[in-house]
């Protein structure tokens, strides 16, 4: 603080002591906005100028202006030209205003306050910040946070507590200039979302055209929801109520409903016919119940396995077969304790029931001061396979499992971690229930060991620069790794066993080693080493740390080959470089070694050098892999461009090819509009199916920039969301 100001701060201090005596005066901070102009002050009127502004602040209050008037002893401030006076969110703008930093009292000839999203100004203003209670008069609110709103409700009187509620009376809705609706009161929570109709047109070769409405509700802040009323014109009417709920302590959820009765069904893939009739229900509900230990139910049941596919695709693509369970899990720093139940809700798809499964599990943990450590997993469960509509035989068991593994972590030569292991499992099950079972009770014991050997190093090259390639000093880190894993062939062979944890067929190396692996039924001998090897290169941006490149090799060599594997597993690498700040590519590799050809080829490349524009190209390659089925390949080039022409116009194209048959699989153009107050997206998806005629769809999707209907970046993500699936 300059000598002026100290000055000042002084003078301020002692002002009105010698007028009142032992009363002293507030505390109040006083200075310029600029650091280099200082305040004029008159000692008898109280009043500092500054051509910069003057800021006066006291406790979560700062008031700035051009001219102000104070009084220290009773807090009583009058403020002129540019006034702003800030508290916590709170902004309130004007030419004049009187403001009590004692009292919290307030009064305006003209103002302007907001906190986002809702934002208000008028006359008569008279405001006390200890009830929060404000009123004006001849004053409107908006969520057009612009000089000359494009919407906005105008009233003789506005009563309002911000961010709790406001109320106006004789208030009008204005489109622009024009007034479009007349409410005697009008009462807004600005404590929830308020409520409002939503309607999305739009038209699409399966349905016709089509109208999809909803209306989003809310009582309060624990309690709100949406009722869906839809109409596709070939296939009728649909809808349902939608809640979500706050119980606090107990817990948080959804209820999802929707029924329609489809004029016109599709056929499901196989040719059968699907009812008419179809609906859809979920409910989702999680609670902690007190520290760490944690309940979630979801619980999904349909008509049939393809409504999602039908009304729902976005949420189709995320999971075409929705599990219904409950897991409640208790939580301690070295063990955790988990119950797990799994119905069959839906008879179509394939599902193992646990009724229940209970799993004791005990995390790495050194024992005692030795130098081993242990590990383990205990679970007991009664289990059902449900083969749903897939060819095959539905079976029961009662199934035990226990296993116990202790470590010996070491370094050696101050730089090579290696951390031998053996362990052993015992799993018992019941005799297998169910039409054709043949399987009677056995018990099944299983012994592995292994070692794992790591180490990293890493050097620096604090000199390094490259403007091209956007580099400040660099630093290389690699870690090499081999692990071994040695599981002798058990006493029962999978074969033997009834399978429920079954190893599933991936694009990925599956784990080696236990815990990791958790097929517990499909356990077989092992005699394998797994190579990996790991390279960071990192560089300074913007004096943050950011990674240029990283890139991971992993390969099994199986020394003791089983009859269904290869000597060498497939060589996979994972590639992601970072050159410049707005250039990412990415790069997935699967190479068979055995016979020299790629099995799956994945790159990326995503360009964002503006926030005009962004480009994401992309190929993908998978090979027919028989363990997947007939034509389970594909050879897909991707794009989706976006565009941004102004302030008001942007446009995306996004487009799916495949190489092997040159079909334009998919195709997405978008066109936006900001409307300032709110945005509209006209799409159109043009997709071949290969069978029957093409697939057309175009909607228009409008929506309020205070409460968005996607967030952000959804659309670019799930772009079927603007067609309303």
């Amino acid at each position: 603080m300059s000598t002026i100001r100290r000055v000042l701060c002084c003078a301020l201090l002692g002002l009105g002591v010698a007028a009142r005596g032992a009363q002293p005066p507030l505390a109040l901070e006083l200075r310029s906005r600029s650091a280099q102009a200082t305040v004029e002050f008159d000692e008898r009127s109280g009043v500092a100028t500054d051509p910069a502004g003057v800021i006066v602040r006291y406790g979560d209050a700062e008031l700035t202006a051009r001219t102000v008037r104070v009084d220290r002893q009773t807090g009583e401030t009058e403020a002129e030209g540019g006034v702003r006076l800030q508290r916590g969110q709170e902004l309130w703008t004007g030419d004049r205003l009187r403001y009590n930093f004692l009292t919290r009292q307030m009064s305006a000839d003209r103002f302007r306050t907001g906190v986002a999203p809702y934002f208000a100004a008028g006359e008569g203003l008279s405001a006390n910040f200890t009830n929060q209670t404000h009123t004006a008069t001849n004053a409107f609110v908006t969520t057009d946070d612009i000089a000359e709103p494009t919407y906005l409700v105008r009233a003789k009187s506005i009563a309002f507590v911000p961010g709790r509620y406001l109320e106006a009376r004789h208030a009008t809705l204005y489109l622009g200039s024009v007034p479009v609706l007349y409410l005697p009161v009008y009462r807004r929570s600005f404590e929830r979302h308020p409520n409002n109709f939503s309607f999305l047109p739009g038209y699409r070769s399966l349905y016709g055209p089509y109208l999809l409405g909803s209306y989003n509700w809310m009582v309060n802040t624990n309690l709100g929801g949406t009722v869906h009323f839809d109409y596709r014109l070939k296939r009728g009417f649909g809808g349902g109520p939608d809640v979500d709920y706050d119980l606090g302590l107990l817990g948080q959820g959804e209820i999802r409903t929707y029924v329609t009765r489809d004029e016109e069904p599709r056929a499901d893939p196989n040719g059968r016919p699907i009812a008419a009739d179809r609906h859809r229900l979920g409910f989702f509900h999680s609670a902690t119940l007190r520290s760490n230990l944690t309940a979630r139910v979801v619980a999904s049941e349909q008509s049939d396995a393809y409504i999602l596919r039908d009304f729902f695709e976005s949420e189709y693509r995320r999971d075409i077969q929705p599990k219904s369970f409950l897991e409640v899990n208790q939580l301690w720093p070295n063990f955790s304790l988990s119950l797990l139940a799994r119905p069959q809700l839906n008879d179509f798809f394939q599902t193992v029931e646990r009724l229940p499964d209970l799993k004791l599990s005990a995390f790495r943990q050194q024992l005692g001061i030795s130098p081993f450590y242990y590990e383990g997993e205990n679970s007991a469960g009664y289990f059902r396979f449900r083969t749903g509509e897939s060819v095959g035989t539905n079976y029961a068991a009662l199934r035990a499992d226990t296993f116990h593994q202790l470590l010996l972590p070491q370094t050696v030569f101050g730089w090579l971690n290696v951390t031998p292991r053996a362990g052993v499992r015992f799993t018992h099950y019941g005799e297998q229930e169910g039409a054709g079972s043949a399987l009677l009770e056995q018990n099944r014991g299983v012994f592995n060991t292994g070692v794992e050997v790591s180490t990293k190093a890493s050097r620096i090259w604090p000199g390094a620069r490259s403007r091209f390639w956007d580099v400040t000093a660099l630093r290389h880190i690699v870690e090499p790794s081999v692990n071994y894993v040695f599981v002798p062939s058990p006493s029962a062979a999978p074969r033997e066993l009834p399978q429920f944890d079954y190893e599933l067929r991936s694009l990925r190396l599956v784990p080696v080693d236990f815990l990791d692996y958790n097929a517990i039924d499909s356990i077989d001998s092992q005699n394998v080493l797994r190579f990996g090897l790991r390279n960071k290169l990192q560089t300074k941006r913007l004096e943050q740390s950011e990674t240029l490149v990283h890139w991971a090799l992993a390969t099994d060599w199986r020394l003791d080959p089983r009859a269904d594997q290869d000597t060498f597993a497939d060589l996979y690498s994972d590639l992601d470089l970072k050159p410049r700040s707005w250039l990412t590519l990415n790069s997935e590799l699967r190479w068979d070694l055995d016979e020299g050809l790629f099995r799956m080829a994945n790159h990326t490349a995503t360009i964002e050098p503006t926030t005009t524009w962004h480009w994401k190209v992309g190929h993908r390659y998978l090979r027919d892999d028989p363990a997947f089925g007939p034509l389970s390949g594909n050879n897909i080039f991707l794009s989706s461009l976006y565009y941004r022409f102004n302030e008001n116009w942007g446009a995306r194209l996004t487009h799916h090819f495949e190489a092997r048959d040159g079909r334009l699989e998919e195709q997405f153009y978008t066109l936006y509009r900001d409307l300032r107050s709110w945005t509209a997206a006209l799409t159109l998806r043009l997709r071949d199916n290969r069978q029957g005629l093409e697939d057309i769809t175009v909607a228009v999707s409008i929506s309020l920039k205070a409460f968005p209907r996607y967030k952000v970046g959804q659309d670019r993500n799930e772009p079927s969301l603007l067609l309303g699936g």
